[in-house]
């Protein structure tokens, strides 16, 4: 994807001025403290935004190339990278668990031992879940990590406290937002015989020429300053950070992406730039090369749930790592039927509209404004509103 080119002048102005409102309006009622929005139509970058503060307090900047801490953005590469090894057959993806991590054994309430397959954990149906949900005081009881948290756990306990806390629901029977990913990526790296960052690495990373995507931080001085929800405005997040949101209890550590102690997070312990997280949506939404064929990209973005099976949110479906768009209509969203997305808790969110061949990606420095409150959804309708005129 080249840097901003020629498209139609008016859909271009149009863009520009739809999108510069709303963040323009965001910075104005401090509900957003930095962001980088990237917009492309057709492979070519139309919008190109970093605007607000790095860090507010220093008066650092937000620049395009700022790096952000990509917490839930993590899964798509993760998830990329589990297809691309099952397209070695080095994994096959109705394997159970057990093969690549012998000693993870979570049971059912009633003391079952149920068999979970990597395809389970693709599509968080394992019967995991997360500590900061609702029904799930057990994992904060456990101590078990969110993989944004808990800077010195290795994978190894993370593993073990997480086997220890029954399942939610017989794998495959229910849809639960969850740790599926961390386990995944623990499989991948037995897989492999090399640590998750190196199999990541390998087989994402390298072949699009990701500059500042991985498990740590090459630059810290264009690493953004993390900020929470707060009312006048947002607050620095200190270190550890509890967020209280609705149903949840969420617990992060910003400094958790530079401790080498850390284990690597398949669900959350990533970084990047909106760059990098570009370039594989668009890698994705051409077909997959370098990275996949064109099969596994079909099947990473086609809902995988069985018709028993209901995501959490009306009209969406989910597919091998990200929420996939069923019907338009009972979604309530002027996307296109198809449409692919996800975010993370640190502020961000994506999405790809095949039909309408549009990538977008929104990276904020404030959690939880970027998957879950207004700013993500102002800019979605700003983007189809100018596109409809």
């Amino acid at each position: 994807m080249s840097e901003i080119e020629s498209f139609p002048r008016r859909t271009e102005r149009t863009l520009s001025e739809h999108l510069d409102r709303v963040i323009e309006g965001a910075l104005a009622r401090e509900r957003i403290v930095g962001m980088v929005v990237r917009l492309a139509l057709d492979g070519k970058l139309v919008y190109l935004r970093a605007a607000g503060m790095a860090d507010r307090e220093s008066g650092v900047p937000m620049r395009e190339d700022m790096v952000f801490r990509l917490a839930s953005i993590t899964k798509l590469f993760v998830s990329v990278a589990a297809l691309a090894s099952a397209e070695q057959e080095l994994i096959g993806l109705e394997d159970p668990v057990t093969k690549w991590l012998p000693s993870f054994r979570p049971r059912l309430p009633d003391g079952r031992e149920p068999a979970i397959t990597l395809r389970h954990l693709l599509t968080h149906t394992s019967g995991l879940g997360y500590g900061h949900l609702p029904n799930s005081s057990a994992y904060r009881k456990a101590g078990v990590s969110n993989g944004l948290d808990r800077p010195g756990l290795s994978l190894e306990e993370q593993l073990r406290r997480l086997a220890s806390v029954p399942l939610l629901c017989e794998p495959g029977t229910a849809w639960n937002y969850s740790l599926s990913t961390d386990v995944l990526g623990a499989a991948l790296a037995v897989a492999h015989g090399m640590t998750l960052p190196e199999v990541v690495q390998q087989l994402v990373i390298e072949p699009l020429g990701l500059q500042d995507a991985g498990f740590n931080i090459k630059d810290d001085a264009r690493l953004a300053v993390p900020y929470i929800n707060a009312f006048p405005r947002p607050l620095r997040m200190r270190d550890p950070q509890v967020i209280r949101a609705k149903d949840r209890i969420l617990q992060l550590s910003p400094s958790r992406i530079l401790d080498p102690r850390a284990y690597p997070s398949g669900g959350g312990g990533m970084a990047g730039t909106g760059a990098d997280v570009h370039s594989l949506l668009e890698a994705l939404r051409l077909g997959g090369a370098p990275i996949l064929r064109r099969a596994s990209v079909q099947a990473l973005c086609t809902n995988a749930l069985p018709e028993s099976v209901a995501f959490e949110d009306p009209g969406w479906g989910f597919g091998l790592g990200v929420a996939v768009l069923l019907d338009p209509e009972n979604a309530r969203t002027p996307h296109s039927l198809g449409t692919w997305q996800w975010g993370g808790v640190y502020g961000h969110h994506y999405f790809v509209d095949p039909g309408q061949r549009i990538s977008a990606v929104i990276l904020t420095n404030v959690a939880l404004e970027g998957p879950d409150c207004a700013f993500t959804i102002d800019v979605r309708d700003a983007i189809y509103h100018a596109l409809s005129t």
